[in-house]
């Protein structure tokens, strides 16, 4: 049975420029879709989160302009009833083990760039996942969960990559690139990421070696999708 690692932030805000606090979490979509997909094939999830404190949903995802309707946004929050005990009760992502697990994704959300994007542990547990040649997943803003993966020479572990994330040009139109500390797709370029944009809002993956990548909420299910094709190739 393929063995995921389904790493959630457990940020409940993102830090702006200004110092104020921008409640945010998981995005309820790209949590959900890659989960859905996932079990559908038979793989085992087991949910960590930075200390092992219960991640949060960024309420704006569940919105019906957001989700996609009144009925999705239902549907969105009955699955994360169902998913709460073990979103209740994630493993402590300090404590896991490359060695266990067959692959790694992060969904996004602005969380990621709180707490992932500095993440030390993380960074070295990536590093475990990219020298035993381990798939490697991020979606929307989790790409910021890479920045902290070094090898030993102090290196970027995915300089010179071809990913995607959440563009400029999104966040821009989301409202928040002028209160950010720091926008997605200038970071990974400036660590040296060839960061492919693809149109804004519509579902793009990109495939660079181990690496996945999916730009936005609805590339979710895609680059899922691309996950599981290649560990039946």
């Amino acid at each position: 049975m393929t063995e995921v690692l389904f790493v959630v932030t457990g940020a409940d805000h993102w830090t702006l420029a200004d110092g104020t606090q921008h409640p945010t979490g998981f995005w309820a979509e790209e949590l959900i879709e890659p989960y859905r997909v996932f079990t559908d094939a038979g793989f085992r999830l087991t949910f960590a989160t930075p200390g092992g404190r219960s991640p949060v949903v960024d309420e704006a995802s569940l919105a019906p302009d957001a989700a996609g309707g009144e009925d999705r946004s239902d549907e969105l929050r009955r699955t994360l009833t169902e998913l709460k005990p073990v979103l209740d009760s994630p493993a402590v992502l300090e404590d896991v083990r490359a060695e266990d697990y067959d692959l790694v994704f992060v969904p996004g959300g602005h969380g990621p760039m709180e707490d992932l994007a500095v993440s030390e542990p993380f960074g070295r547990l990536l590093a475990e996942f990219m020298a035993a040649g381990k798939l490697v997943s991020v979606v929307c803003h989790a790409p910021a969960a890479l920045l902290p993966a070094r090898g030993a020479d102090g290196g970027w572990l995915f300089d010179g990559y071809r990913m995607t994330g959440f563009t400029n040009e999104e966040e821009t139109q989301a409202g928040l690139a002028e209160k950010a500390p720091w926008l997605l797709e200038d970071r990974l370029r400036e660590s040296g990421a060839r960061f492919d944009a693809g149109p804004a809002w519509e579902s793009h993956v990109v495939v660079d070696r181990s690496l996945y990548t999916g730009q936005n909420p609805a590339s979710s299910r895609a680059v899922a999708q691309r996950v599981v094709e290649a560990t039946k190739s």
